[in-house]
């Protein structure tokens, strides 16, 4: 049997391309798996919310096999595709024909789609998952949007994959080296946010909340590396990322986000309104034993309570995140016991071997 294994992979600008290229090397010791060709045997496809998956997507639909959803809400990918006819069309397909109306408004208003919630409240997810033969998610969000668009596909929860070998992380030198260029001081704490820049991911509300910190404690530091995916975004956050404390990257190939990944104290990775998702930086963070303050979501209920750092979402949004961000910062001890017990979790339920046993069961019972 000859496994198709349909996905971006690096150096493709995604995190889905990093678990790709993990997941593929690890179903190689399992059978005869391919990359991306052109017939197959059996098909797992990786799907995203970015243009990269759009041939995946198609394939995926013409030739179904398994279908592994790393966005639970395809809306913005779809209005990057289709048509105003067709997306229209598509838009009825999911939810009825007594929604055309809205459709149309949602098109109209598409430019707002990155922070209206309209967008993330339907996930326009019938046509993937009718059509698959198996649904793999990662969290339970996921696995219920999928299950309210398609009852009848199987749909199977599997934790994400710990992306980070452990051999191959910086040494203590390469890091504080890493900090001195950056002109990090030893004695700052810092705060790393990664990946795409755009609203759902907070960063204002981190900014706000840095800014405010480091008025108190100057040795509360921010690392901002990624690429900024709305423009009006860019220009708002402008002004507060070049205030002091706060250092700017753009978006860090492997081997330097494996430095910039060591050299932070804690990772701030915020999704409101969420998409389904959950976050291969906040694995590889908790699985490094840093801190990760996360917004508090049904994405995230299988974490331990005390492995990370809860921030509720709305109002109370930016009081907690800047009480949480000075007890890290200020008191002794407090990061690392979170850390600690996040990277537990992560050995004893996201191993490469044991998730990539279970695809490779899964691809065994639905696709063969």
């Amino acid at each position: 049997m000859t496994v198709g294994f349909y996905s971006p992979l690096p150096p493709a600008p995604t995190g889905v391309a990093d678990y790709a290229r993990v997941l593929l090397a690890a179903l190689r010791r399992h059978g005869l798996v391919e990359a991306n060709p052109p017939r197959c045997d059996a098909a797992l496809y990786h799907i995203g919310n970015n243009r990269l998956h759009a041939g995946i997507y198609r394939r995926a639909l013409a030739q179904p096999g398994m279908v592994v959803l790393h966005d639970a809400v395809l809306h913005h990918f779809l209005l990057g595709q289709l048509s105003r006819e067709e997306y229209i069309d598509e838009f009825v397909y999911n939810y009825g024909e007594w929604q055309r109306d809205l459709a149309g408004d949602l098109w109209r208003d598409r430019a707002a789609s990155a922070s209206d919630r309209r967008y993330f409240d339907y996930p326009m997810l019938r046509r993937i998952a009718e059509s698959a033969r198996a649904v793999v998610v990662h969290n339970p969000a996921a696995a219920r949007l999928v299950r309210e668009h398609a009852p009848n596909t199987p749909v199977i929860e599997l934790p994400h994959l710990a992306l980070e070998p452990p051999g191959l992380a910086p040494s203590e030198a390469e890091i504080l080296r890493y900090r001195q260029r950056l002109d990090i001081s030893p004695a700052d704490f810092l705060f790393g946010v990664f990946g795409y820049l755009r609203e759902s991911k907070r960063l204002m509300s981190v900014l706000r909340a840095h800014a405010a910190i480091h008025r108190e404690i100057p040795r509360a530091a921010l690392l901002v590396a990624g690429r900024f995916v709305s423009s009006h975004l860019e220009r708002a956050a402008a002004p507060l990322l070049s205030a002091p404390g706060v250092f700017r990257l753009p978006y860090l190939r492997e081997r330097e986000f494996r430095l910039a990944a060591g050299a932070v104290d804690a990772c701030i990775n915020l999704r409101h309104p969420a998409a389904g998702e959950t976050s291969g930086i906040a694995i590889r963070f908790l699985a490094l034993a840093k801190p990760v303050l996360l917004t508090d979501s049904e994405e995230i209920c299988r974490l331990p309570e005390d492995a990370c750092i809860r921030i509720p979402p709305g109002q109370a949004e930016r009081d907690s995140l800047r009480q949480h961000m000075f007890l890290l910062t200020s008191m002794f001890g407090f990061a690392r016991a979170i850390g600690q017990r996040g990277a537990g979790h992560i050995r004893a339920h996201h191993a490469v071997e044991d998730i990539s046993q279970r695809y490779w069961d899964l691809i065994c019972e639905f696709c063969t």
